[in-house]
Parts: structure tokens; C-alpha cells; sequence
């Protein structure tokens, strides 16, 4: 994919991090059980790579700071951080991953991107944003008891959104698919040639 489109792709995932939040946000705590800024920050990562992925999860969670309040101030430093983790890890490992097959390769990535970038950002949350009021307990709870509905929405949802959009030709396939036999002939006409030289 050229970079122009994947820098297209990543402004529209970075929008929808300002849009998404929006319709969630009508359910008290939405943000927080349904994470749905994950998804666009994820679904860059995975089909553009770890720089856009790393920038989807710095831009998103900022501009939507900006213009709609969510996150709060008090919460954008820890949410971006924990954000560009998902950007940066699904990218990484979406572009080193190569099972052979397109869903194995996803849900690999996106599974370790989302359990590494929970580690990564618990360890923040307990050295820097909480220092000395954090525990496993609470690490537990905040990355995987509450958001247990958005971890299954993510999971059910970006693999098969990101095959769409390669058999929508939007993205490039990451498994070319093979000719059936390189002098298969193309067309009717061809066919037709091909019998009479024979």
C-alpha cells in the first residue's frame, strides 16, 4: 500500500476515534466497557503498520479530547499512552507475523497487541499515573473485567473488517492469490486460439 493511502486510512481511523466515542457515550461508563476508540487505533495498526498505528493512537484520543471533552484532561496522558501501545504493537506484529493465512495472522496480532499493550500500560499506570494506589487487582478490573464487552467486540469485529476491506481491494491482500496455471488463457477468443494451434 503507498503511503498516501495509508495515510488516508489512518485519518479516517483517526476520525473515528472523535466519532465513535460520541455514539457509545450516550450508555453511562460506555467508554469504559465498550473502548471504542480501540478499534480504529487497532484497525490502523493492523492495516497500515506500527507508524500509523503509533499515530492513530496519539492524534485519536487528543483531538477527541479537543473537541468533545472525552477524555478528560485528567485522563488523556494515560489513555494516549496506553492507545499508541495498541497503535505501535498490532502494527508491529500484523507486519512480522506470517502464519500463511490472513485470519490466523490477525487474531495473533490483535490478541497480542491487545494482552502486551495491557501489561505495558498497567506498569505506566503503577510507576507513573498511580503511583502508590495501584494493584493487580485493580489492573485486572480496569483492562479486563470492565472492558470484557469491548475486548469481545474487538475480537469479533477488526479480523473480519480488515478481510473485508482486502476482498473490497481497499487494502492489498497480504496473500496474493496464485493463477490457476500461468497460460490459462483469459478469454473466449483466447480459448478459441489456443484449440486451433492446437
Amino acid at each position: 500500500m503507498t503511503k498516501t493511502k495509508r495515510s488516508v486510512l489512518t485519518a479516517v481511523c483517526i476520525a473515528l476515534c472523535v466519532v465513535l466515542p460520541m455514539a457509545f457515550h450516550a450508555v453511562p461508563n460506555a467508554g469504559q466497557i465498550f473502548l471504542p476508540m480501540h478499534i480504529p487505533v487497532l484497525l490502523a495498526g493492523l492495516c497500515c503498520g506500527w507508524p500509523f498505528g503509533l499515530l492513530a493512537g496519539v492524534a485519536g484520543p487528543l483531538l477527541s479530547s479537543l473537541f468533545t471533552g472525552m477524555p478528560p484532561l485528567a485522563y488523556l496522558p494515560s489513555m494516549l499512552c496506553e492507545l499508541a501501545l495498541y497503535g505501535l504493537l498490532s502494527g508491529a506484529f500484523s507486519s512480522r507475523l506470517r502464519s500463511g493465512r490472513l485470519v490466523v495472522d490477525l487474531y495473533l496480532s490483535l490478541i497480542a497487541a491487545m494482552l502486551l499493550g495491557r501489561v505495558a500500560a498497567g506498569l505506566l499506570q503503577a510507576a507513573l499515573f498511580s503511583a502508590g494506589n495501584y494493584s493487580l487487582a485493580i489492573w485486572a478490573a480496569a483492562y479486563f473485567v470492565q472492558g470484557l464487552p469491548g475486548i469481545v467486540i474487538q475480537l469479533l469485529l477488526l479480523p473480519p473488517l480488515v478481510m473485508a476491506l482486502e476482498h473490497a481491494r481497499l487494502i492489498p491482500r497480504r496473500y496474493p492469490r496464485r493463477m490457476a496455471a500461468a497460460t490459462e488463457p483469459d478469454s473466449v477468443e483466447e480459448q478459441v486460439q489456443a484449440e486451433t494451434r492446437g
